[in-house]
C-alpha cells in the first residue's frame, strides 16, 4: 500500500470505566498521576504518535465535559462521545461514531498511560497485513485452570506457559472487519449473556477465520485497575519513565528567544551552563547565587527580592542551587544538618513560592533538580538523598496544584555529574564516568521548551 493509499488511523481511547475497583467516586481515568489526570497522559501519547490521524474518546457518562477540555488542548483535536454500560457497548458506540468509511482503529484503555510509541508503530505496521492485531506479553506466572468443588477449588489443568500471553491494549482492527464481528455478535442471543472480555475475543468468536496478529507489549504498559496500580504507575512516572523530547535548534530558538529566564545557583556547574545556553538561544537570563550577588535560596526574603529585581515577565525559573555534605548522620553537627536541609529542600520551596506569581502570568515553567540517589537513600549522604526525594514529590505536587494556572513543573534527574559541588565532596573521579554539566543543561533546555509537566526526566551518559 502506497503512502497515498494508506488508510487513516483513528486512536480510540476507551475511558468509560467508573473506577469501582480503585475505590473512587469519580472515574479512575480522571485520577491524577504525575501532575495530570491519567486520561490526559494517555491522550498525549496518541496526540504525539505520528501514525495516529484522529482521536476519539469514549468517556464515562456524566464526565464528557472534562474529556472535552483535554481534547481541546491536543494538537490533533478529537471527538468525545459518551460510553455505554459495558466495555462491548462502549466499543460499539465508537464503531458507530466512526461511520461507514474504511479506516484502521486502535482501541486503547484510557487507564494504560504508559504505552510506548514503539507499540503504536508496530501495531499500525501489522495492520498492513492483518485485519486484527492484539498486544500481549508472555506470562511470567504459571496459569492454572480451576474447577469448583463442594470443598473449594481444585486444579483441573496447567496449560503450557510457553503458549500463554497476557493481553494488553491497544487492540487494533480494520474498521469494516471489527464492525462485522460486532454485528454478528449482537445477532447472537448468547453474546449479551456471556460476552468476551475484550474486542479481540469478539473477533475471534464471530470471525474465527480472520487471523489476529500479536505485537509484543511491555511490562510498563500496565492497566490502572486496583489501588496498588495507582501507586505503581505513579512510581513509574516518578522513576524517569518520561524522556525529554530533543528540541531542534529552531524549537529552542523559538521557545527561548525574547524570554526571561531566572537561574538560582547560576554561578557554576549546571546552573552556569543553563544560563549560557539560554543566552545563546536569545533569552534574557538573570543569575542569582550566594557568590554572585548574595542571594541565598534558603532565605525567603532574599529570593523574593531577586524576583522583584527582575520584574515581570518571567517565563522560566530554574533552581540548581544545592549543597552536598557527606558523613554519617549521627556525626554531623547541627549547623551542617541545618544548611543541607535549608538549601536542598527549603530552597526549592522558597523559589517555588516566590515564582508562582510570575509564572502564572506568563504560563511558564519551574524546573527543579534531583539526584539519582533519590530512589534509594545512600549511606554517608543521607541528608542529600532524602532532600532530593522530597524535591521529586514537591515537583509532582506543584505540577498538580498549578495546572489550573497553566504553569508546568518538572524535575531533572541526572546521573553523577561533574560539577564543583561533586568535586568538593568526592574529589577527582575517573574520566568518562561522569556526565558533563553541559549535557545536563542541554536536556534542561529541551524540557523548558516542551509541554511536559510533573515529570522526572533522566539524563544518562551515552555509553
Amino acid at each position: 500500500m502506497t503512502v497515498e493509499e494508506r488508510l487513516p488511523v483513528v486512536g480510540v481511547v476507551l475511558a468509560g470505566g467508573i473506577g469501582q475497583r480503585v475505590g473512587l467516586r469519580t472515574p479512575k481515568q480522571l485520577l491524577k498521576i504525575a501532575g495530570k489526570p491519567i486520561l490526559e497522559h494517555t491522550l498525549a501519547l496518541f496526540d504525539g504518535a505520528p501514525e495516529i490521524d484522529e482521536i476519539l474518546v469514549v468517556m464515562a457518562p456524566g464526565h464528557t465535559a472534562e474529556a472535552e477540555k483535554m481534547v481541546a488542548r491536543l494538537d490533533k483535536g478529537g471527538t468525545v462521545i459518551e460510553g455505554g454500560a459495558s466495555r462491548t457497548e462502549s466499543t460499539w458506540r465508537a464503531l458507530q461514531a466512526l461511520g461507514e468509511r474504511e479506516c484502521n482503529v486502535l482501541l486503547h484503555d484510557a487507564v494504560r498511560p504508559l504505552l510506548e510509541q514503539r507499540i503504536v508503530t508496530e501495531c499500525v505496521r501489522a495492520l498492513e497485513t492483518y485485519s486484527g492485531v492484539d498486544v500481549a506479553i508472555p506470562s511470567a506466572d504459571t496459569v492454572v485452570v480451576a474447577e469448583p468443588t463442594e470443598e473449594g477449588e481444585v486444579i483441573r489443568e496447567i496449560p503450557d506457559r510457553a503458549f500463554l500471553r497476557r493481553g494488553q491494549t491497544p487492540q487494533c482492527f480494520r474498521l469494516s472487519v471489527i464492525r462485522e464481528a460486532y454485528q454478528r455478535a449482537f445477532a447472537d442471543p448468547e453474546f449479551l449473556l456471556h460476552p468476551p472480555t475484550d474486542d479481540c475475543g469478539v473477533m475471534l468468536r464471530y470471525l474465527p477465520d480472520e487471523p489476529i496478529a500479536i505485537v509484543p507489549g511491555s511490562e510498563h504498559n500496565m492497566k490502572v485497575t486496583h489501588p496498588l496500580d495507582v501507586y505503581l504507575a505513579d512510581k513509574l512516572f516518578q522513576l524517569g519513565s518520561a524522556g525529554a523530547p530533543a528540541a531542534s535548534p529552531e524549537a529552542l530558538r523559538a521557545g527561548l528567544a525574547g524570554k526571561t529566564v531566572v537561574v538560582f545557583g547560576g554561578s557554576s556547574g549546571i546552573g552556569a551552563d543553563v544560563a549560557a545556553l539560554a543566552r545563546d538561544h536569545g533569552a534574557s537570563v538573570h543569575c542569582f547565587s550566594r557568590t554572585l550577588n548574595g542571594v541565598r535560596v534558603e532565605d525567603a526574603a532574599s529570593v523574593e527580592a531577586a524576583f522583584e529585581k527582575v520584574g515581570e515577565p518571567i517565563d522560566y525559573v530554574v533552581n540548581t542551587a544545592g549543597v552536598l555534605h557527606t558523613g554519617r548522620l549521627a556525626e554531623l553537627d547541627d549547623a551542617t544538618v541545618t544548611e543541607a536541609m535549608n538549601i536542598n529542600y527549603l530552597g526549592p520551596i522558597n523559589v517555588a513560592r516566590a515564582a508562582i506569581r510570575y509564572l502564572s502570568a506568563s504560563h511558564g515553567q519551574l524546573l527543579l533538580y534531583t539526584s539519582s540517589s533519590y530512589t534509594r537513600g545512600r549511606a554517608t549522604y543521607s541528608l542529600y538523598s532524602s532532600a532530593k526525594a522530597a524535591v521529586v514529590n514537591l515537583t509532582q505536587a506543584l505540577a498538580d496544584e498549578w495546572t489550573e494556572f497553566g504553569v508546568r513543573v518538572n524535575c531533572i534527574n541526572p546521573e553523577r555529574t561533574s560539577t564543583p559541588m561533586r568535586l568538593r565532596a568526592f574529589g577527582e573521579e575517573p574520566e568518562g564516568t561522569l556526565l558533563t554539566s553541559r549535557a545536563v543543561a542541554e536536556t534542561s533546555l529541551d524540557v523548558l521548551v516542551s509541554d511536559l509537566t510533573g515529570q522526572v526526566i533522566d539524563v544518562r551518559i551515552r555509553r
